[in-house]
């Protein structure tokens, strides 16, 4: 198990929340803080709101690195319109992140490794990117060799989340189609997510 995949537990407990919204987390809330001589919580500071916004979104993709995860809010920044709402399309974009919302795994970790590992073509073309940026009509299909695997087929029966609207997947052909970029409010978050406060910590 990878250090990235091992801390998804310690982020599920240090935040208090079952990020993903999975009947097999286990989310503990006590009043210390986590390790074994905790500290007792405290009533966070603005600051300490902020990052734990930052730390609920970021760890929700997979944890993302800290590096990576201030260039999106930087290119969100850049772009026209909302920051908030133009942070989300482009964690959304991400080929990991419409992997996981297609059903076609079971978490965004396995997402990740889905798509590292070269099972799929976009526009029927081989991509093993995680972060590659997926645009509106682009059409994601499993290669034919990784069809049958368990995990695939595990992912799509799942009754524990709905595909949304902004991406369509036809999961017996195991082809689908990214359809346009989502709003914060069309993202099935299992949690509040609360980008305004991430765009506060980095504009600071």
């Amino acid at each position: 198990m990878t250090k990235r995949v091992e801390s998804k537990y310690k982020i599920t407990r240090r935040l208090g929340a079952n990020l993903w919204g999975r009947s097999k987390a286990s989310v503990v809330k006590r009043e210390s803080g986590p390790g074994q001589h905790g500290t007792r919580r405290k009533k966070p500071s603005d600051f300490g709101v902020q990052l734990m916004a930052k730390q609920k979104l970021k760890g929700y993709y997979g944890n993302i690195g800290e590096r990576q995860f201030r260039r999106y809010y930087q290119e969100a920044a850049r772009r026209k319109g909302d920051t908030s709402e133009n942070l989300i399309e482009l964690l959304e974009r991400r080929l990991d992140a419409v992997i996981y919302r297609m059903k076609l795994a079971i978490t965004p970790f396995a997402a990740r490794q889905f798509v590292s590992h070269g099972h799929l073509l976009i526009n029927g073309k081989r991509v093993n990117i995680p972060s590659f940026q997926v645009r509106d009509g682009d059409t994601v299909e499993v290669r034919e060799k990784s069809k049958q695997l368990a995990v695939v087929l595990d992912a799509a029966q799942s009754q524990e989340r709905d595909v949304p609207e902004y991406v369509e997947i036809d999961h017996r052909a195991m082809k689908g189609r990214f359809l346009r970029a989502p709003k914060l409010s069309d993202v099935p978050y299992a949690v509040q997510m609360e980008p305004n406060l991430v765009v506060e910590y980095y504009s600071r």
